[in-house]
């Protein structure tokens, strides 16, 4: 059993007193007033977002539930508590848990919680116990998006914690869009209702924070893990940008946070740029590069096509990766460079052609699906699942992804797409080839290749990612189905 608000442990030595509490009141309400302008700067909440607040217990997420509950019903708003438990710290995570559930259960709030083993999966997956507890965290997240009762989650990055990641990525040799740094919206790829992970604090400093819970009388949690040094980011938070504080630049911080805003106009600019070029120089279907069309193109362009081509079919490719091809445009003796991950360029007359060593392609998949019912699809790392909706909960879902049952056969095949399958989704003039629906450059072969869609008979139903046809949409009083993909933990 929770116990009550009041009484739950607070690893604060102290707490302000509500007779000193009178000299915050001056800091209190511009803090709330720049955190709204933040929001609707960035159109980040409208009336009738769902939203689940991500509180750890710290002062960070503490503070954003307190100023969204004071903000809700201005931007009109349905707020719910989310706490991930990451099973780190023993029994000081169990109490984080449950001051967290006491906050929820204090301001009548709906909660969301779940726990994982991180140190397991960071063993498991060989990542870095900082690195593995955001995988699982951020998948605990989007499964919540993905069920379609929030469509936000809420997040406490402060412009501290911007300036701390700029300052990482800068050392890590990251170009103009790791100085971008920690977006204000997080996009949720194939999610219901484009459903995104916002940072409503980006522009508020940490310790303005802690100053306005402790105007509130409001306790918070520590974690004593952020103050060990072996994590790369603590050394910076407690040691470098002080430093940096102290001797270079007093407003290091907010000169960070402001990098980071150029860096990611800078960054728009040049994505939508960038598509408008690539069509002109990246050949998908054979994977090659036209050179002429690349060199006569600004040094800046040219790198950005060339990493943006080349990362559609290979990891992230480094600095020194992009110009050893740039390069092989023009040297007379290199005719081909290895890449990541097995692949190698090769110039060919006037192309430079990416292949994979082993060029593997991905055999074809197809499994049964019930009516009810739901299938494992193992090469998309993704369970299918058909599920009947009642009546009366219709308008939880968008009409865009049920179908009407009466028109489906008793089972159904999940399969990926193959040459010559025609889909007609909802809002489109007519039927067009799957390989035409498909997202471009942002997908690699093999992603492109298992690309899931469900079939009755011969007719494709479902793509992911598109809408129902209309012919295939429920009308009043038919019963009504819907294909959902949950990916696999």
């Amino acid at each position: 059993m929770v116990a009550p608000f009041e009484t739950l442990p607070c690893l604060r030595s102290s707490l302000v007193a509500s007779s000193s509490a009178q000299m915050y009141h001056v800091s209190v309400q511009p803090l709330t007033t720049t955190v709204l302008a933040y929001i609707r700067k960035h159109a980040l909440l409208k009336a009738g977002d769902r939203v689940g607040i991500a509180v750890s217990g710290g002062a960070d997420s503490v503070a954003l539930l307190r100023l969204l509950l004071d903000l809700r019903s201005e931007i009109g708003v349905v707020l719910s508590v989310v706490h991930f438990n990451h099973q780190l710290r023993g029994a000081a995570s169990d109490a984080d848990a449950q001051f967290v559930v006491g906050i929820a259960h204090h301001h009548t709030l709906e909660m969301h919680c779940e726990s994982g083993d991180t140190a397991a999966h960071a063993a498991k997956k060989h990542l870095s116990i900082e690195t593995a507890a955001r995988e699982l965290r951020y998948q605990y997240f989007r499964r919540l998006l993905a069920d379609a009762r929030l469509n936000r989650i809420a997040t406490a990055h402060t412009l501290d914690d911007q300036a701390e990641t700029l300052l990482l990525k800068l050392t890590r040799g990251a170009g103009t869009r790791g100085l971008a740094g920690i977006y204000p919206e997080l996009s949720i790829p194939y999610s219901k209702n484009g459903a995104t992970i916002i940072r409503p604090l980006l522009a508020i400093r940490r310790k303005d924070l802690e100053i306005y819970l402790k105007s509130l009388v409001q306790p918070w949690r520590e974690d004593a893990s952020n103050r060990d040094l072996r994590h790369a980011r603590n050394r910076v938070r407690h040691g470098i940008l002080p430093r940096l504080e102290r001797f270079l630049n007093p407003a290091v911080r907010e000169t960070l946070a402001e990098t980071a805003e150029i860096a990611r106009a800078e960054e728009d600019y040049w994505r939508h740029e960038v598509a408008r070029v690539l069509p002109q120089v990246w050949a998908e279907e054979s994977c090659s590069l036209h050179s002429t069309a690349l060199i006569a193109l600004p040094l800046a362009l040219q790198r950005r096509v060339v990493k943006t081509a080349c990362e559609s079919l290979t990891p992230r490719l480094e600095f020194h990766h992009v110009e050893e091809i740039l390069a092989l445009t023009s040297s007379p003796v290199t005719k081909s460079i290895e890449l990541p991950a097995g692949w190698v360029v090769t110039r060919k007359k006037h192309d430079l052609c990416l292949q994979h060593a082993a060029a593997a392609v991905p055999s074809d998949y197809e499994y049964p699906l019930s009516i009810p019912g739901s299938t494992l699809v193992p090469e998309i790392k993704s369970r299918l699942e058909v599920l009947l909706i009642p009546g009366n909960r219709l308008e939880s879902y968008n009409p865009d992804h049920l179908l009407n049952r009466a028109r489906l056969g008793k089972e159904l095949r999940a399969r990926n797409w193959r040459p010559g399958d025609r889909f007609w989704p909802a809002h489109t003039k007519a039927p067009k080839k799957i390989k035409e629906l498909l997202p471009g450059r942002d997908l690699t072969s093999s992603e492109r290749k298992l690309w899931p869609l469900v079939v009755d008979g011969n007719k494709v139903v479902w793509v992911r990612g598109l809408p129902t046809p209309v012919e295939l949409q429920p009308q009043d009083g038919d019963e009504v189905a819907m294909i959902q993909e949950v990916p696999l933990e």
